[in-house]
């Protein structure tokens, strides 16, 4: 690694992966409360807020030598310190002009969720270092939770629809980080019974996914329309099993997926619209 790549990567988040698990339960969120009737112009300061938290934490993780690329010289250390403190008062402002005179105080539920995620996240990286699926999906409820708050500085209120938002986009991006990294493990699987043995776990998400969906659904927890919206992925992992042997690319797999966060995003707000 060059020296410019070194210092990009000191600095600027490296998991595209998960740029895609904040952005699109932002937007979903942001956009599902505006056609709900909702005001734009808190999404400033939350946009702001949330997008230099998750850039912050890439410095900081370099400043303290826990990223895969480490601080190594003076100059470095005072590369990533600069920028962990420009983006701590980024956030900073962007907080106090959220909470000014006391508005979008049920955001501090969402705040604490998402802090005891990503608290945990680093658990299970520590103790269980190869557990790496496993730490992605627990710092996903995390990311996903800008979905509930999207959508409630946007209509004022804590709704179930933030709620349910929210854990839509969760179970989204729980399946598709399985989804990725069953692909990976599965690199070198030709025959079915190899996909079937290697891809056993993902298959039964698959299923208690869809059984999750037709339960709230029928339950009326969830709007059938909005289910529709899950199934592309399902229809993509299922799929998998069946298909033959497709040798991995993974800037190729990449664009799949984030062309399937894209409809998921699209289809979930329209379909919440629709009776």
């Amino acid at each position: 690694m060059n020296v410019a790549g070194r210092r990009r990567s000191l600095v600027f988040p490296r998991e595209h992966g998960a740029w895609g698990i904040l952005l699109v339960p932002l937007v979903t969120g942001a956009s599902a409360g505006l056609l709900a009737g909702g005001r734009a112009g808190p999404l400033a300061p939350l946009s702001i807020a949330v997008l230099a938290l998750f850039w912050l934490r890439t410095p900081v993780e370099s400043w303290m030598g826990t990223a895969p690329v480490r601080v190594r010289t003076g100059s470095e250390l005072e590369l990533v310190r600069n920028a962990a403190v420009a983006l701590a008062a980024v956030s900073a402002a962007a907080l106090i002009w959220l909470f000014w005179n006391g508005h979008n105080r049920a955001l501090l539920w969402i705040g604490c969720a998402a802090a005891a995620a990503f608290i945990a996240r680093a658990i299970v990286k520590q103790v269980w270092r190869r557990a790496r699926t496993a730490a992605q999906m627990v710092g996903a409820v995390g990311l996903t939770s800008v979905a509930s708050a999207a959508y409630c500085v946007v209509t004022g209120h804590l709704s179930g629809a933030a709620w349910s938002v929210w854990i839509a986009n969760l179970l989204f991006a729980l399946n598709q980080i399985h989804f990725v990294h069953l692909r990976i493990r599965a690199a070198h699987a030709v025959k079915p019974n190899e996909k079937f043995s290697i891809g056993r776990g993902f298959l039964i998400g698959q299923i208690v996914l869809a059984a999750l969906l037709i339960i709230a659904c029928a339950g009326h927890l969830f709007a059938w329309y909005a289910a529709m919206a899950f199934l592309p992925a399902l229809c993509r992992g299922f799929a998998w099993f069946a298909a033959g042997s497709e040798p991995l690319a993974m800037s190729a797999l990449g664009r799949r997926e984030l062309m399937h966060a894209g409809a998921f995003g699209v289809l979930l707000v329209l379909g919440l619209q629709l009776p």
